[in-house]
This record gives C-alpha cells, structure tokens and sequence, in this order.
C-alpha cells in the first residue's frame, strides 16, 4: 500500500490530464452508482501534446448514488502545466460537478443509455494556464451493452466552451473491455476530439488509442485504476491516468436499486408488484 501511494503520487506530480471522463479511460458510460452507494477516487493523471503538457493531480472524485439511476458528481484537483518554451505552474484547477442519469434500462436485447452532464467551475487561476477564466460545460449521451465477461460502451458529447481563446467542439468513444478473473479488468478505447481553440494544447482534433483496466485488491470495494494512450490520427497527444478507488454502501439499498431497476424492464402489471415490493423495503 505505501509502495502503491508513492507511485501515484509521483505520476500525479510528474506526468504530463483532464480530470474528467470514466476513469480510467476517456469514454464514459451511462451506469449511475447505485441507490445509496458511494464512490472515491484519488488520482493523478495527464494529457498533453508537444506544445503543453497539463496535469491533474493529486486530485479526488467522489460519486453518489442519491435517488435510483442519478449519480451526483464531484472532483477537486490540483493542476500543473510545463510548456515547451515557458516557464511551469502549479496550484488549484478547475473544480468538476457533474449529474449522470440513466433513462433507458438494460435488458438482454436492449442497452442502457444515459447522460453524464458536467460543469467545469472556474477555481483555477487562468494566468497560470490553470484554469480557462468561465464555467463550461460537456453534454454527453452515452451507451453500454454487457456480454457475460464482455462489456461495450461508448457515445458523443459536445463541449461548450465561451472562454477567450477556446471553442465549443465535439468528442466521443468508444470501448471493450473484459474480466480476466476475479482480479483484473482490461480494456481498449478509441477516443476522438475535435480542436480546442488556440488557448489550449490540443489546437487540432485528435484521436486516441488507449489501454488500461482495473486490478481489485478487493472486488469490487477496493481497485488500482490504470490507463494509457496515444494519438494514433491527427494532432500528436499522449494520456495518462493512474488511481485508487473505494466503493461502499449497504447491501440491502443495492437490493433496492437493483429490484426497482429491474421493474422498469417488465410488464406493466408485474412492473407496478415490484415497485409496491421495493416502496416497501425502502421504508
């Protein structure tokens, strides 16, 4: 564990991100925390090109499921910047806050699909480079579809971005991942974007490959996050991410969140037995 908390906090330091996304990839997907269940990230991470290199980190996330198929959002992160030819900065970025709903359910022919909107609030210092100086914001839709080990999820989102310097511009997805045991998770992405404006370092749309996964010290309360890509068409950019993750809740509110979940998926008379089952186990 102390070995595990060096190394990230050196990557966080040290690597040239975006503290955002589905960590620990860049492609989100439409699955909320569940009712009641909570989740925390501590986490480093970084996306640059040869102009600039930004970092994020140390930096933490925490998710809540607060009502069934919402999830509220939140990371505080500590930013830095190296440019090519200017000098370096460090301090608070920009604070995150998000609200992610799933409004269609997953069944066996069907995928969910949900949304992930987030507002970027302006705490960094934009003289430094560490922040953009306004609030902006990702309106994203995304996609997931599970295959026993197999899970796929993907979509696109547009980014609105007023600040001097900077553009509204579009991103998307896509990713497959798979269990390899109890232990490990592995996954791939191809991640796209369009220009940022000539504020920031990705000036040119850009498409990334990367690969990552998760490794549980324990299933799934507790896992080391990992990620690394990049460009493969378009602007020349490399990202990074590397994390620590808990997750905890009562088992009998994931009881709830699973049974009401599964009654938007039946018939209409089976559909109003489970919510009356799940009004009451809630009380």
């Amino acid at each position: 564990m102390r070995a595990a908390r060096g190394f990230l906090l050196l990557v966080a330091l040290l690597a040239p991100a975006i503290a955002s996304a589905g960590p620990p990839f860049q492609t989100d997907d439409p699955e909320p925390v569940d009712f009641r269940h909570y989740e925390f990230y501590v986490f480093g991470g970084a996306d640059g090109t040869a102009l600039e290199m930004d970092s994020t980190g140390p930096a933490v996330e925490f998710n809540w499921g607060v009502v069934p198929n919402v999830q509220l959002h939140i990371v505080l992160p500590t930013a830095a910047v190296f440019l090519s030819d200017g000098p370096s900065a460090f301090g608070l970025g920009d604070t995150e806050a998000g609200v992610k709903f799933r409004f269609i359910q997953e069944t066996k022919h069907r995928p969910m699909v949900g949304t992930f909107t987030m507002f970027e609030i302006p705490t960094g210092n934009p003289r430094n480079g560490l922040g953009v100086g306004k609030g902006w914001a990702k309106l994203p839709v995304w996609a997931q579809k599970s295959f026993g080990p197999w899970t796929t999820y993907g979509g696109v989102g547009e980014v609105i971005n007023t600040a001097t310097g900077y553009r509204n511009f579009t991103y998307g997805g896509w990713l497959v991942q798979r269990d390899i045991g109890k232990k490990l998770t592995l996954g791939t992405e191809a991640f796209s974007h369009g220009g940022e404006g000539l504020a920031a370092p990705q000036i040119r749309s850009s498409t990334l490959v990367d690969v990552g996964g998760y490794y549980y010290f324990r299933n799934p309360g507790f896992q080391l996050l990992f990620c690394y890509g990049h460009s493969a068409f378009g602007q020349g950019e490399n990202y990074a991410y590397l994390g620590l993750y808990w997750t905890w809740g009562n088992k009998s509110n994931f009881d709830n969140s699973t049974a009401l979940a599964e009654a938007f998926s039946r018939p209409r008379s089976k559909f109003f037995d489970r919510s009356i089952g799940f009004a009451s186990r809630l009380w």
